[in-house]
């Protein structure tokens, strides 16, 4: 890692911490890969509150000259085939005047550390079929489609979205 360059493990009490948290976030949701579409004023407000609510999320932060320039959400999870936590890498995201840089390979550095400081029997994440370039770094550091028998194939990602029930969602 260059001197220029670090990760840190968010403190989302400290304000720079959680202001780079939703800015990060924001824009990665803006991005094609993250939607297309501000966070909501909803998330806007709570997010932070919320996050600090659950003992099992992780926040990680890239910072480049001392600027907001990626991040990497993770949830804890358990596997009942293992036995063992797992980490579950739920955002991901570097802006684009930083990609090339190396920040996303220290970024998943950082991930696997925390997950071996937990114990994780493995990490996930899911990514767009579209997004190529972060599919080939994946792949390249060791990530690797889910499949318990090649016979029946790899899992498939899918979701369920629920009615908004709290006021100010959409």
């Amino acid at each position: 890692m260059t001197e220029n360059r670090r990760i840190t493990s968010a403190d989302l009490g400290k304000p720079a911490h959680a202001e780079a948290t939703l800015s990060l976030l924001d824009a990665y949701a803006r991005d094609p890969m993250g939607g297309g579409g501000a966070l909501s004023d909803y998330a806007r407000r709570h997010l932070i509150d919320r996050l600090r609510e659950r003992p099992g999320v992780h926040v990680l932060l890239a910072f480049v000259d001392d600027l907001p320039a990626g991040l990497a959400i993770c949830m804890e999870g358990f596997s009942t085939f293992a036995c063992r936590p797992l980490l579950n890498i739920h955002d991901f995201a570097v802006l684009p005047q930083f990609r090339g840089q190396g920040v996303a390979r220290d970024l998943l550095a950082a991930v696997e550390e925390k997950a071996r400081t937990l114990s994780c029997c493995k990490i996930t994440l899911e990514v767009l079929e579209g997004n190529t370039p972060a599919r080939q770094l994946y792949q390249a550091i060791g990530f690797e489609g889910y499949e318990l028998n090649p016979a029946l194939g790899k899992a498939v990602f899918l979701q369920k979205k629920l009615a908004a029930t709290l006021e100010g969602e959409r």
